[in-house]
């Protein structure tokens, strides 16, 4: 079979469809990445990359600059608009290139909802992939942009649906896009939020059931995989880390590696309380801002898992590919949620007991010296983190997730191989 993958331009994201497309690759099947012209040197020069008109790289760039730095109602709607731009590149390009391409499914991130249009348009079998908080509703679980704590009573619910309807108004530029489009393909009438956008067939999630919230009913097309993840060779950890001593490592992901004063303010708790502290910035800060820091050990990148094995504590955005990570290895976490599906991801940091939330708006050395120290000194968090990370490993991950994708389309294909998935009115 023929995949078309379809993702946002962020570094994350196309990690992990670059980690689906080599295990379709693996499996025999043809791989086509379709990203955001501008973006295309970011995709592994193993795939087929097809840039989609309607945008280049000076102005990717800026839409990547903007995003990680996020700044209250108006950087939302910056945001939105942002992401309406690239959908719209979407919608208008990428299915002349489907077409010549002769594509069997698509793989589509839930964050593009040019994914969920397009395959429809096309009559495309969609899966849609969940590199962060899933976006599949439940009364009593808060959209994933919200910190709001887990409560699925009445008093709950009704917190809920208010966040739903300023939710709608925030993402009003985002729903009449999608409803032009939907329109100009001829799709029914309900195509008119991003949650209609999804995938009716299957959803692979790299949360599991038993980090998320619990939902109220089960869902048959929602599953949880847990973190898509390759064999990895074995790194090593190439810093000198006293095993006597505790050890703490710090990212804030491939976005928020240019907060200087977030990394100084753990410098400066871990070194008051005795901890080691590697930090890995993912090329956010100038040498000279590594020299200023006073961390132990100041790095571009290091080799996540293998550190997070090591660790004792991860201070952390509450990105899901860190979280993942630092579960899998049974390591307690500190989070600074910044934006996006941090704050819903540092919710069931809590609710799960397997770490704390701090504010990064507020962030002070006392604030984190007390976090670090009822982390370190009481066994419980670091307990439940070790359970939840058995759970991570029996979900299933890589493989899991392509043997559903592969019997999900096989079963939506015709025995010649075209696609059965009808849409009225689609042409």
């Amino acid at each position: 079979m023929h995949f078309a993958l379809i993702c946002p331009p962020f570094k994350s994201h196309i990690a992990v469809f670059e980690t689906l497309g080599q295990e379709l690759l693996r499996r025999g099947h043809r791989v086509t990445f379709l990203v955001n012209k501008g973006i295309e040197h970011e995709v592994s020069s193993q795939f087929d990359v097809q840039p989609v008109d309607g945008t280049d790289r000076r102005q990717l760039d800026r839409i990547i600059k903007r995003a990680s730095r996020p700044s209250g109602p108006l950087g939302i709607l910056r945001t939105v608009h942002d992401t309406a731009v690239l959908s719209e590149a979407f919608c208008t390009h990428a299915p002349a290139q489907l077409r010549q391409l002769g594509v069997d499914a698509m793989l589509g991130d839930q964050m593009e909802l040019a994914a969920g249009l397009v395959s429809r348009h096309l009559r495309l079998p969609l899966i849609s992939i969940a590199c962060a908080v899933p976006l599949e509703r439940d009364a009593g679980i808060p959209l994933p942009f919200l910190s709001w704590p887990y409560d699925p009573g009445s008093k709950g619910i009704k917190r809920n649906e208010g966040g739903e309807r300023v939710s709608r108004l925030l993402l009003t530029e985002q729903r009449r896009l999608i409803q032009r489009w939907s329109k100009r393909f001829r799709l029914s009438a309900e195509f008119d939020d991003l949650q209609s956008c999804l995938s009716d067939l299957a959803t692979i999630a790299q949360i599991t059931e038993g980090f998320d919230f619990p939902r109220a009913s089960h869902n048959k097309r929602l599953h949880m995989v847990g973190p898509i993840r390759g064999v990895q060779k074995a790194a090593g950890v190439p810093f000198p880390i006293d095993p006597q001593r505790p050890f703490v490592f710090m990212s804030l992901g491939t976005l928020q590696g240019h907060r200087f004063r977030l990394f100084r303010t753990a410098a400066r708790a871990c070194r008051e309380l005795d901890v080691q502290l590697l930090v890995a910035h993912c090329g956010g800060m100038s040498k000279g801002q590594e020299n200023a820091l006073g961390a132990d050990w100041v790095t571009d990148f290091a080799p996540q898992r293998e550190v997070l094995e090591r660790a004792d504590l991860c201070i952390t955005h509450g990105g899901m590919n860190t979280v993942m990570d630092a579960l899998e290895f049974g390591t307690p976490m500190i989070a600074l949620p910044i934006a996006f599906d941090q704050p819903g991801v540092s919710a069931r940091i809590v609710h799960h007991r397997v770490g704390l939330r701090l504010s990064p708006q507020f962030l002070t050395t006392a604030k984190m010296k007390q976090a670090i120290q009822t982390l370190l000194s009481d066994p419980t968090y670091s307990e439940k983190a070790k359970a939840m990370g058995q759970s991570i490993a029996a979900a299933g991950g890589l493989r899991k997730a392509i043997d559903i994708i592969e019997s999900t389309v096989s079963g939506k294909l015709g025995a010649d191989g075209a696609p059965e998935a009808k849409v009225a009115g689609a042409s």
